[in-house]
């Protein structure tokens, strides 16, 4: 079935593939709640949710009534948080080590500079909580010396660096109670999980993307009308790597309408590492192939994300005739009003996150990015967004140091 042949929907399966996050996936089940409620409030459409009927996968059941049709979808997350939890150390020495270890592999492999060159707003993300540790060891630093000058008043030398010690290290666990709001632990174990293997997907995810092709392989015999899958952030990048796994298998004949949504990509965060060469083989497979169509959605406006970069032309590994993706802006300028777009400056995290949120000032399109619809609705991914033209501020230039793929 190639994708000219999209078109309606009654029934659908969408796999959503969350980002670097090690909160349960039930988080994203509310966020749909509240979000799908405000959107249909918004666009004149019912939405309800309800328990997912399939067991042990993790997920939930939405009925639609959009633009005059009933759709039926069973929403189903593809979970890696126990992965990332396992990453992030609880130790304050250990994250500080891999701060080190990251630095070392970005600027010791030449990948950062790339990386600045292209959009200066996820490097600022990625510099920040090296920054932020920097300056929390430093004011640690400072409460050593001054509770150590101070008992060294009356206790030796030696004996008053102890109480010292002791100062910086209550001043380190403090940053770190209220990392909740500052988020440079957090950061840094994201960076820190795509430099571990220089670009390579450690064995355990490995693992869990081959449990991800079987989970889409299983919902393309459901006899369902589309099956979408849909990653954000870095679930955009294993996105990549599950879809072209299950294109190279090979897809059943006579299946459903396929497709592939991602918002808001971090692709060159890994790509652009010297042993990444299953992703950028993973990218440039998904690029030629003629079954998946494949809609890339990011905005300026958020600048933890590549965004309108084209993530298999800026890696370099674009073939002749390459097809995917589809890059689009979401707009937040004109997609939300003013007042929200106020309530939203500097919340710099929210914003990486309004691709799966209400719109309130949506342009009256039928081709509109509207999450929603595009999950919920009664059109293919490809019949609602596939005659748009990629957005005029598309960044194509290649600029990879590492072009090298595996076989």
């Amino acid at each position: 079935m190639s994708v000219q042949d999209q078109g309606r929907v009654a029934r659908r399966v969408v796999f959503y593939i969350p980002g670097f996050d090690p909160f349960p996936p039930r988080r994203y089940r509310e966020l749909y709640r509240k979000e799908g409620a405000a959107q249909a409030a918004l666009s004149g459409y019912r939405l309800t949710l309800a328990p997912s009927d399939k067991g042990a996968a993790f997920g939930w059941q939405v009925k639609a009534e959009i633009e005059g049709e009933t759709v039926e979808t069973r929403f189903e997350v593809l979970v890696w948080d126990d992965l990332v939890r396992a990453s992030m150390p609880d130790s304050i020495a250990a994250t500080y080590a891999q701060m080190l270890r990251t630095i070392a592999v970005y600027v010791g492999s030449g990948a950062v500079w790339p990386l600045v060159r292209l959009r200066q707003g996820p490097v600022i993300a990625g510099f920040y909580p090296v920054v932020m540790l920097i300056l929390q060891a430093l004011v640690a630093a400072l409460a050593v010396w001054a509770v150590a000058a101070l008992a060294a008043t009356v206790l030796p030398v030696w004996a008053a660096l102890l109480p010292g010690l002791g100062a910086g290290w209550l001043v380190l666990r403090g940053w770190k109670r209220i990392d909740g709001r500052l988020f440079a632990h957090y950061l840094m174990h994201d960076l820190a999980y795509c430099a571990q293997g220089r670009g390579a997907y450690p064995a355990s995810l490995e693992t869990r993307i081959a449990g991800f092709v079987a989970r889409l392989r299983a919902a393309l015999g459901e006899g369902v009308d589309e099956v979408l899958v849909v990653g954000h952030s870095s679930g955009a990048t294993l996105g990549v790597s599950v879809l072209a796994d299950l294109l190279r298998a090979g897809l059943p004949p006579g299946g459903p309408h396929l497709s592939f949504l991602s918002l808001g990509h971090s692709v060159p965060m890994a790509s652009f590492l010297p042993e990444a060469g299953r992703l950028r083989a993973d990218l440039a497979w998904m690029a030629a192939q003629d079954r998946v169509p494949w809609v890339d959605v990011s905005a300026p406006g958020d600048g933890c994300c590549y965004a309108l970069c084209d993530p298999v032309a800026v890696t370099g590994v674009a073939p002749p005739g390459a097809r995917w993706p589809l890059v689009l802006s979401a707009a937040f300028s004109q997609t939300l009003s003013p007042e929200r777009q106020a309530a939203l400056r500097r919340r710099y995290f929210r914003l990486h996150f309004q691709y799966l949120c209400a719109f309130d000032a949506l342009p009256d399109r039928p081709d509109a990015y509207d999450y929603i619809r595009i999950t919920a609705g009664p059109r293919t991914l490809w019949s609602r967004m596939g005659r748009r033209a990629p957005s005029p501020g598309r960044i194509t230039r290649p600029v990879s140091r590492y072009r090298d793929m595996a076989p």
